[in-house]
């Protein structure tokens, strides 16, 4: 599927046309409006977790302003009425140089949760790269999204047999790539969450992946040094969502099981595992014949070292400012990781990105593809389904009118030379 060489200028078309009949967008078309009024109708809790950032959120501010310091140089009579803003990545070809971000616990936002976001993804044919932290099983979204593309992110836990078992399930429903998230071995200092004290993995959400898995299944069965804590309310209302959130019919029979509880508590013992280390990504490669890309390398030595190591390709990321507060920002780390890759594998970049302007610049100074993340969340916290649609078909628009009125009528006319 290649995108219409008009798709920016059908949405405009449709989007006044829909304003002619009385009919406004669906979702803002403005970025900072489509985070506010997401934001009002998210619950506190998840109005932290996904707007959230690690300590005073400078990283946040700076993955934004960090793009304010390059300049695109349109150039003029070069005949782009027919524009191409497909890409190939890994010998298959995409529309865009789109790919949305894995995000977890998406049911604090709505509750087709990740099968809504794949559902959207497919019909504009955007490689959706299912989250770890997901809120339904892969497998479900998956069947939900049929034929088109999707990847698999990857936490590496404590847990060896899980790593392969989780691998091995991405592979079966169709992932074709596994995506390695490196930056959060450990959480971040998040402020947001730490002020309300409130973590949603607590209370069984986001780890759909866990409790649909056999190994996980059989790991629960392990004994688990249990903590003693005096009984409240709060307690009580969170047990009481933890069996809820526990796949299977029965409240009672789920409750007197005992497995909500363990659920939560195998997960938080062995979620991810700080004691990576280079030499352990040879046990993934043993594990699976799909492309491998690292998620978080800010470094020009890091990307060489995965290229070293036999890695298919990198994620410039800072896990949208949630990891460490000061982090230099991903646009701000492109081009020297572009100039140590130089060419040898693809350079996917996301944290940051709230336009087709911002994805211009990125592939400008390197990047293969870019990839969303919070504005999809902010489509679906409003409009479900219909809402990450709408806010991907503005993001293609954007970029290929963007694309044509720069005087570029593909991606590879997208240049260093197109900015100053």
């Amino acid at each position: 599927m290649i995108a219409s060489s008009t798709s920016g200028a059908n949405q405009q078309r449709e989007i006044y046309s829909n304003g002619f009949a009385g009919r406004l967008p669906i979702v803002p078309i403005d970025s900072n409006k489509l985070e506010e009024l997401a934001a009002a109708k998210m619950s506190i809790q998840a109005k932290a977790y996904i707007l959230g950032g690690a300590g005073f959120e400078s990283t946040i501010r700076e993955n934004r302003s960090a793009f304010e310091k390059y300049k695109i140089v349109p150039r003029m009579l070069r005949n782009v009425a027919e524009r191409d803003t497909s890409i190939e990545l890994f010998g298959k070809m995409f529309p865009s140089p789109f790919l949305l971000s894995p995000i977890g616990v998406l049911e604090m936002v709505h509750k087709e949760a990740d099968v809504a976001v794949g559902k959207a993804a497919s019909s504009m044919g955007i490689p959706y790269i299912f989250s770890n932290q997901a809120s339904r099983p892969m497998e479900e979204v998956a069947a939900a999204m049929g034929d088109s593309p999707r990847w698999f992110q990857l936490y590496w836990s404590k847990s060896q047999e899980l790593v392969a078992s989780f691998v091995q399930r991405a592979e079966k429903c169709g992932c074709s790539a596994i995506v390695v998230t490196l930056d959060t071995t450990m959480l971040g200092w998040r402020t947001r969450d730490l002020d309300m004290a409130y973590l949603p993995f607590m209370e069984g959400r986001g780890i759909a992946q866990y409790t649909s898995d056999p190994v996980f299944q059989r790991l629960m069965d392990e004994p688990i040094p249990k903590a003693q804590q005096k009984l409240t309310y709060q307690l009580l209302s969170g047990l009481i969502t933890m069996t809820r959130n526990y796949p299977g019919n029965g409240f009672f029979s789920k409750l007197k099981s005992g497995r909500p509880v363990k659920a939560v508590q195998k997960f938080v013992s062995i979620y991810s595992n700080p004691a990576l280390t280079w030499g352990d990504l040879k046990f993934l490669r043993q594990h699976t014949k799909l492309p491998i890309l690292l998620k978080g390398i800010l470094h020009p030595d890091d990307a060489r070292h995965a290229i070293d190591h036999g890695i298919d390709g990198i994620v410039i990321s800072n896990h949208g400012g949630r990891q460490v507060d000061g982090s230099i920002s991903t646009f701000e780390a492109l081009p020297r990781i572009a100039e140590a890759v130089a060419g040898r594998i693809p350079i996917l970049l996301d944290s940051g990105v709230r336009g087709g302007a911002d994805a211009f610049k990125a592939i400008a100074l390197g990047a293969t593809a870019v990839c969303l993340g919070r504005p999809y969340v902010y489509g679906l916290t409003l409009a479900g389904e219909a809402g990450v649609a709408e806010v991907l078909r503005n993001f293609l628009a954007d970029f290929d009118l963007t694309m044509g009125l720069a005087g570029c009528k593909n991606i590879s006319e997208i240049a260093r030379e197109s900015l100053l």
